[in-house]
């Protein structure tokens, strides 16, 4: 999983415990990606340490309590050179809720009710973009910015598939609604009615 590796990187540079963890995938990672809750934290380096990736010290302190300090074992560097060496993948492929709501409306047959669907889509889209811009504004970091443009790059082709939904669905589903018939395939044939039951 994305975040264990990104444990994994920050001990490789050096020994850190839970907090530093905290502060130091922040700035590296931005605010894009999102911070690491503390207690998803403890519970990957428990399980980083389980499968030997990691190991632990408790250091004690003057004032406060005894902190665990953990750094990258020979086995952990080697599951994030592997991590590192193969290409990224989608985790969902292309399906998404966006998707099973076009099925929905298409299967409807009701073109007010596509057109709202694609509205809706298009006006989040523009509103995140915007907000994209505005966080590029901030002056964010290298690694903040470039995600910024990843995410910027989606949101242009998630437009890109709401124009062509509106080209291909919206024109089916308008001829359905008025015909009461399927749309013509991609042929240009006329979908095939089912057959009369014969007369007995």
């Amino acid at each position: 999983m994305p975040r264990h590796h990104a444990v994994l990187a920050l001990l490789a540079g050096k020994p850190a415990h839970g907090y530093e963890f905290k502060n130091g995938f922040g700035q590296a990672a931005g605010d894009q990606w999102g911070g690491l809750d503390i207690g998803h934290l403890h519970q990957t380096l428990e399980r980083l340490s389980r499968d030997g990736l990691i190991e632990s010290q408790r250091q004690p302190q003057p004032v406060k309590p005894d902190r665990l300090v953990h750094r990258i074992t020979a086995a952990g560097r080697a599951a994030l050179g592997h991590w590192l060496s193969e290409p990224s993948q989608r985790v969902r492929g292309y399906r998404d809720d966006f998707f099973l709501k076009l099925m929905a409306a298409e299967h409807a047959g009701d073109r007010a009710v596509l057109d709202g669907v694609l509205r809706r889509q298009r006006a989040y889209l523009l509103k995140e973009l915007r907000s994209l811009a505005d966080a590029r504004a901030q002056s964010p970091s290298p690694v903040d910015a470039l995600l910024i443009t990843a995410a910027e790059l989606h949101a242009r082709a998630d437009l890109g598939v709401v124009d062509a939904a509106e080209q291909n669905l919206a024109a089916a589903t308008s001829v359905t609604a008025a015909t009461g018939q399927p749309a013509a395939d991609a042929d240009g044939a006329p979908g095939t009615a089912a057959p009369e039951p014969a007369a007995g």
